[in-house]
């Protein structure tokens, strides 16, 4: 599915359907590809809007976890977005966290899929190298449960990226803000309703990962997909949009 991305000022998105908004925030690799059966089938419910983080385009100081907050905190007051629900896989979960620590009263409510914040397995130490593609292959397929959801076209995004060694300084700066920024000690301050979709076999942010979420998070329900890894909106989206449905459903006007 091919998708418009809006510009205004300085801030690239997708917006399509009416409704309440749903704002789904992607990861370190992440690509309107990830989200494409969740937009497809909230956008018929919901007005679907996701932002593209500037993940390479912020200056070193600020490609951190709280640069991308400030950016769609900025983002949302452009458009002047209410009643919120943020949706957030990995990275894009943490900059979901900090932004409802902050801006509580712009949100209806919170999921969290494989989000970072409290723990992960970054990509390894020697993680990225340059011009290995069968590393880049073999550590995109780890992402998943079922190797064969990272195909060629994904594996060759990711590949893309990690040949720019300016682009391989950011990830690495922004992994890093992920492991510093750890929000164990502010989660009992959300008190919107958080929905935790996670996947039984992810190894990036492993299940205890979620229990701690759901412990810490005083509003949140814990679900687990089986045989899903890292995406679980990727790797098993029906699955996914029918959870999130239920969730929405009992969080709507």
């Amino acid at each position: 599915m091919e998708y418009e991305i809006k510009k205004e000022d300085k801030f690239d998105y997708l917006e399509v359907g009416e409704g309440e908004p749903l704002m789904l925030l992607h990861g370190l690799f992440g690509a309107l590809s990830n989200f494409s059966d969740l937009i497809e089938k909230f956008r018929t419910t919901h007005k679907v809007i996701v932002p593209i983080l500037p993940l390479f385009d912020l200056d070193i100081l600020h490609t951190s976890v709280s640069g991308l907050a400030k950016h769609v905190t900025q983002f949302i007051e452009f458009k002047d977005y209410k009643q919120i629900h943020l949706l957030g896989n990995s990275l894009g979960g943490h900059v979901g966290l900090v932004y409802a620590l902050k801006h509580p009263e712009r949100l209806k409510s919170l999921t969290l899929t494989g989000s970072s914040g409290l723990f992960e397995n970054a990509m390894g130490d020697s993680y990225p190298k340059r011009g290995d593609y069968e590393y880049i292959k073999n550590k995109t397929a780890q992402t998943f449960y079922d190797p064969a959801v990272a195909t060629t076209e994904l594996v060759d995004e990711v590949f893309e990226i990690t040949r720019n060694r300016i682009k391989v300084i950011k990830i690495i700066a922004l992994a890093k803000s992920a492991i510093r920024n750890n929000l164990g000690e502010e989660l009992n301050q959300i008190k919107i309703p958080t929905c935790l979709i996670w996947g039984k076999n992810d190894i990036v942010t492993p299940p205890f990962v979620a229990e701690e979420f759901h412990k810490l998070i005083p509003q949140s329900e814990l679900h687990f997909i089986d045989k899903c890894g890292h995406a679980p909106m990727m790797e098993v989206p029906d699955e996914f949009n029918n959870l999130l449905s239920t969730f929405l459903t009992k969080h709507s006007n």
